[in-house]
């Protein structure tokens, strides 16, 4: 049975190819800045709505982890299925980055409350960014 894919053919097509290392890297980091990109427009969209920073940034992680995801399906992240962290393990690298995120966001807030809400996301993102690309690349480049 054929999946239907919102994704680019081009993306499709990769999960085909025998990846190397740092294909893997690329196509991991693509998705992280997809899923920032997302999060950054929900989080915009929603920050001047009847909702408050903290709850605004937990629904924009939210549906940007939702984006991720639904990426996830059709980007082969693994290497010729060697690499034993599979989808399971990228998916707790990114729902731990999600908590470290908001963890990060909101004390933040909390600590400095002149800080606007958009720079406090700005860092708390950058944080967790470098979290999963090195949790997700300490699996890529990890001796067999």
């Amino acid at each position: 049975m054929a999946r239907l894919s919102l994704l680019p053919a081009c993306w499709r097509s990769m999960a085909d190819i025998s990846a190397n290392r740092s294909e893997l890297l690329l196509r991991f980091a693509a998705l992280l800045l997809l899923g920032l990109a997302a999060d950054a427009l929900f989080f915009h969209l929603l920050l001047n709505a009847a909702f408050g920073p903290l709850l605004t940034r937990i629904v924009s992680l939210l549906a940007s982890l939702g984006i991720m995801l639904a990426m996830l399906q059709g980007i082969d992240l693994t290497l010729g299925n060697r690499l034993s962290i599979g989808r399971p393990g990228i998916l707790a690298i990114l729902l731990i980055a999600a908590v470290l995120n908001y963890g990060l966001y909101a004390a933040l807030l909390l600590a400095v409350p002149a800080l606007q809400p958009l720079a406090a996301m700005v860092l708390a993102t950058a944080a967790s960014m470098v979290f999963s690309f090195f949790g997700y690349s300490r699996f890529v480049f990890r001796s067999e």
